[in-house]
């Protein structure tokens, strides 16, 4: 059968659909007429409830007479029946007509871009682009169904333009990329042939159908306080009228389920057949359904899958009656011939005794990361020695750990950091507020004295990338800076007066904002003025002691993440390691809210001492930092500005933003 074959017997199959739905409306509207006229005609108290109906009165309900007499209101039903099922079926279809897309965002499936760094993904992409421009069809939106641990997928859409290809995560870890592009070239059988319309007006139809069910359950639900109160006379009948619609609903269900098995079984040996002739590799499809097989059924979703069970590559429940898809024997034999059932058990026990290897291996690696960071703990890569010996020298580990940090960082934000006109806009990007009120309140600061242009960078920055992780912050704004020390002065002294509102925006300065404004500010200032820098002065340790004690208080507190006494107490004892290590007794640690001016009269003291002295303030500072031997965001930002803005080009530590 060719396509043009194919797209005929799908148009067989939609008038097929459109008869066999309307032959279930009626059942259903004469099944409500029936209680209708059971309740209405025989005019019984409402009180009674139709249990109390006696023999004569159901005898008189099926007499033609009866349904004679009592035509007008039996045709107010029909019409209030026939019509409530079919809006409901209009309406759910017409609720799809925004493409294959609806129907996998609404079963919880995430898009998958062009651009996913995730490996598995990408290769998921990339089957489906290689046979969707192999087939000369657009290339549908992909998503993944991440909660979804058994090996299933679809199609859905009105037309290859509006396509959706949707797989679960089970199908990306436990399928090879042939077995992959077999399910795949499966799914795009169905795009090709016209299946996938078909499918959306099933999802429209069985939902017509089941509705009568849907308004039965909620009736229940909502007069169950009436059920039990003796004083309210009709709620007899109106739970028995919730359950009489339940039932009718429900046999509703059983038809649908029946047209939805006649229709789909027979499409799924074809969509089989038509992976074969596409990927000519047998073994994919196959693989993939002995996959299935030999992990007990793992296509079943957690998710209800009633609604779009015709349209899965395997069975989304199990179901006992009416199926909607052959059993997999039966699928794997008309691929494979000489397909020996014994093959599922063999292959079951290959793969049990695969996962419990990788199982194996991935406690090995736990415990190997774990050995890592206990001897991170222990001195290991961060020792204050090696520190103060690799300042100006930096080693290859540490090359590449800056390497690997700046490679993590969002492509669009590190493109927009190295450009001249996106640089402003990056740095700015790094000091809005998680407040969404307060970010809009700066996003107008931004529109108001930096203009609409900046505003429309920014606003594009945040849209386009993801959160930024705070360990990327500070090495993202020092990739900014050689863009931005070439824009006009007049600029940078507008940019600075910007940032000064940004992080005024929430009426507190926290640490990082602090320490970018402070360094953006020392940068931008000697980059207009390079002939004014000075690296070092004359001034001794010795006689400043009070400028030290003030930087070491605000680096040990910044450094506990407890609250609290025992956070004070941790802070203390770091305190004094910091202060120790370079022979100052001093007063017991000294912390204020208003640190930030304490700070910038230390440093400017600090800034000013002989470069041996400098030498002291950071073993000083790096012993604070390693004394709980652990390294949190706020100290590793904190100790590298400090050293910036003292002119100590203090190289990146091991640690990547994640507590050792």
């Amino acid at each position: 059968m060719n396509f043009f074959e194919h797209q005929a017997k799908a148009r067989k199959q939609s008038r097929w659909i459109i008869i066999a739905f309307i032959a279930v409306a009626v059942l259903i509207v004469l099944a409500v007429d029936l209680i209708v006229l059971a309740l209405f005609s025989l005019q019984v108290p409402l009180s009674t409830g139709v249990g109390h109906i006696s023999q004569p009165g159901v005898a008189t309900v099926l007499d033609p007479q009866t349904w004679a007499n009592n035509s007008d209101l039996l045709l107010g039903s029909s019409i209030a029946t026939g019509g409530v099922i079919g809006l409901a079926s209009l309406g759910k279809i017409v609720s799809l007509r925004s493409g294959g897309g609806k129907v996998a965002r609404d079963m919880g499936a995430a898009i998958v871009t062009p651009d996913a760094r995730d490996p598995l993904r990408r290769r998921l992409y990339n089957v489906v682009e290689e046979i969707a421009l192999a087939s000369g069809t657009p290339v549908p939106e992909v998503y993944v169904m991440e909660n979804e641990p058994g090996i299933n997928a679809f199609a859905a859409g009105y037309s290859p333009a509006d396509a959706a290809v949707a797989v679960t995560q089970g199908t990306l870890e436990k399928l090879s990329r042939s077995e992959l592009q077999g399910v795949i070239a499966h799914e795009f059988s169905h795009i090709f042939n016209g299946d996938m319309r078909i499918n959306i007006r099933m999802m429209g139809v069985i939902f017509g159908i089941t509705v009568l069910a849907i308004f039965g359950r909620k009736l229940l639900s909502s007069n169950r306080y009436r059920i039990s109160s003796s004083r309210d006379n009709n709620a007899g009948a109106v739970v028995a009228i919730g359950l009489a619609l339940v039932l009718i609903g429900y046999l509703g269900l059983f038809f649908a389920r029946w047209m939805k098995s006649a229709l789909s079984r027979q499409r799924e040996y074809l969509a089989d057949a038509s992976s074969v002739q596409f990927t000519r590799d047998p073994s994919g499809i196959a693989g993939a359904l002995k996959k299935i097989a030999a992990y007990n059924h793992s296509s079943y979703l957690n998710t209800d899958a009633e609604e779009v069970s015709h349209m899965l590559f395997g069975a989304g429940y199990r179901s006992f009656l009416f199926a909607t898809h052959p059993p997999l024997p039966k699928r794997i034999e008309r691929i494979e011939r000489r397909f020996d059932p014994e093959e599922i058990a063999s292959l079951a026990k290959k793969l049990q005794a695969q996962e419990h290897r990788e199982h194996i291996q991935a406690e090995q690696a736990e415990r190997e990361q774990a050995n890592e960071k206990e001897g991170q703990r222990s001195g290991g890569f961060f020792s204050v020695d090696g520190l103060i010996e690799n300042i100006g020298n930096p080693e290859i580990e540490r090359i590449l750990a800056a390497a690997v940090l700046a490679a993590d960082i969002p492509g669009g934000l590190s493109s927009a950091a190295r450009s001249l006109e996106w640089a402003p806009e990056v740095l700015f990007y790094c000091l809005l507020d998680d407040n969404p009120q307060i970010r809009e309140q700066q996003m107008l600061a931004v529109l108001r004295y930096m203009g609409d242009i900046s505003e429309g960078k920014l606003s594009h920055l945040l849209n386009a990338n993801p959160p930024l992780a705070a360990d990327q912050r500070l090495p993202l704004l020092e990739i900014c800076f050689p863009a931005l020390k070439r824009r006009p002065i007049a600029e940078i002294e507008k940019i600075m007066i910007m940032i000064n509102h940004l992080v005024s925006f929430d009426h507190k300065v926290d640490s990082f904002e602090y320490l970018l404004s402070r360094l953006v500010k020392q940068y931008l200032t000697e980059a207009k003025n390079p002939s004014r820098s000075r690296l070092h002065g004359r001034k001794k340790l010795s006689g400043h002691p009070h400028e030290l004690s003030t930087v070491i208080s605000i680096v040990a507190s910044h450094g506990q993440q407890m609250d609290g006494g025992a956070g004070l107490q941790l802070a203390q004892r770091a305190f004094k390691a910091g202060m120790s290590s370079v022979g100052i007794n001093h007063t017991n640690l000294s912390f204020k809210d208003d640190w930030q001016q304490s700070l910038d009269k230390a440093l400017n003291t600090l800034d000013q001492l002989r470069p041996k002295d400098k030498n002291e303030v950071v073993k000083a500072l790096a012993t604070t930092v390693a004394d709980d031997k652990r390294i949190v965001t706020a100290e590793h930002e904190m100790l590298r500005v400090i050293c910036s803005l003292i002119h100590v080009p203090l190289p990146l530590l091991q640690y990547v933003g994640k507590p050792s």
